[in-house]
């Protein structure tokens, strides 16, 4: 689930340049498309503990994911801005549901193993978003956009069918839940993870959805090498997050957030003041590197709360973090056409820095390995 995810996400980055000279749109009016899929994902997502809650995590990522598949052909065979629109926030909606509901799986994976698998389920992410974006590009070039979306739906079915069945069957939270009446648990403590959430997921959508337009219009690279960047990215996030939960479980998850925040900082930085494409990909790939665990540490801290329900307490640090990756974007489009790319780079940089300095408050991860 994790691999359809990503791939469906890291497929959309290097169709986002193609949006500008289809719909004759700016930077700015790109990022307000961005927006809607951010509106369509924290929308849905204030419903999503709910749900996984009343069924399950297993029926919901399920759910959501058959609903996902046939929505980037959509975005992309769009007409006009005006289908474009409501396409975008399906998008937002689909996706992000999915992303609550198969974290929450995990989490339940975690706690039936009594040790840490987050790291590794986001991998499995990471190698679907490297193979959308590397590849996906690539497919766009040879192929044709429509012909690339199309095909990455078709995968992505197969996938989905294969891997269904051995879902765990987690069951609905029992009665003996503390009842919440809010959509928001009134949990301070997530509220805290979300934040540290939304700086890291900041900096993931900055590189899935600038990254390639800022090689392009600083650079002048092409679009096959542009589309590089977040595939080098989610590559690189790929190979740590396989290596992450043994990492977290012999440091723990304070002192791996902490050492992933400054390194993801300097890749960023890196990036920023790159003056060739090659060091600005390699840049990227080292923040990969370091953003690669934080994720999945917050997820897990926010899933291990005491007193909530995985589904509750996921969906509301995911709601939040998911405010980086898809709402803030809009923000980055306008700060490059304002300031410039590097010095918005610059800047995603410090947010990074500041969650590496409240690593501290991602303790309730280690409940894991305590079972």
């Amino acid at each position: 689930m994790f691999l359809v995810n990503g791939m469906i996400m890291g497929a959309w980055a290097p169709q986002i340049p193609l949006l500008l000279p289809r719909h004759s749109i700016t930077e700015a009016t790109l990022g307000l498309m961005i927006l809607l899929i951010g509106i369509g994902a924290v929308g849905a997502m204030l419903f999503a503990g709910k749900l996984i809650a009343a069924y399950g995590s297993r029926r919901m990522v399920i759910l959501f994911a058959a609903l996902a598949l046939p929505v980037l052909p959509l975005v992309v065979l769009a007409p006009n801005l005006l289908l474009l629109a409501p396409c975008m926030v399906l998008f937002g909606a689909t996706l992000g549901c999915m992303d609550v509901s198969m974290n929450a799986n995990a989490v339940e994976v975690e706690r039936r193993m009594g040790r840490a698998i987050m790291s590794a389920s986001h991998g499995f992410w990471s190698v679907g978003g490297f193979v959308g974006g590397a590849i996906g590009g690539l497919a766009i070039a040879r192929f044709g956009p429509q012909a690339q979306a199309i095909g990455v739906a078709l995968i992505a079915l197969v996938v989905l069918l294969i891997a269904a069945r051995f879902l765990i069957a987690d069951a609905p939270a029992p009665s003996t839940a503390p009842p919440h009446t809010t959509l928001l648990p009134p949990v301070p403590a997530l509220y805290v993870l979300g934040t540290l959430a939304l700086f890291t997921m900041i900096a993931e959508g900055g590189v899935l959805d600038w990254a390639a337009l800022y090689l392009i219009r600083t650079m002048d690279t092409g679009l096959d090498r542009a589309g590089l960047a977040f595939g080098f990215f989610s590559g690189a996030m790929a190979i740590m997050r396989f290596l992450g939960d043994r990492v977290r479980d012999r440091f723990g998850a304070v002192r791996t957030l902490r050492v992933s925040g400054v390194i993801a900082a300097a890749g960023i930085m890196v990036a920023a003041f790159a003056p060739t494409d090659t060091v600005a990909i390699a840049g990227f790939a080292l923040s990969g590197l370091g953003v690669a665990n934080m994720v999945p540490i917050l997820f897990s801290a926010a899933g291990n709360v005491p007193g909530l329900a995985a589904g509750a307490g996921i969906a509301t640090v995911t709601m939040m973090g998911y405010s980086g990756i898809l709402l803030a974007p809009s923000g980055i489009g306008y700060a490059a056409q304002t300031i410039g790319y590097r010095p918005t780079y610059a800047i995603i940089a410090v947010l990074l820095l500041i969650v590496a300095s409240q690593a501290g408050r991602a303790t309730a991860a280690d409940r894991v390995k305590r079972g």
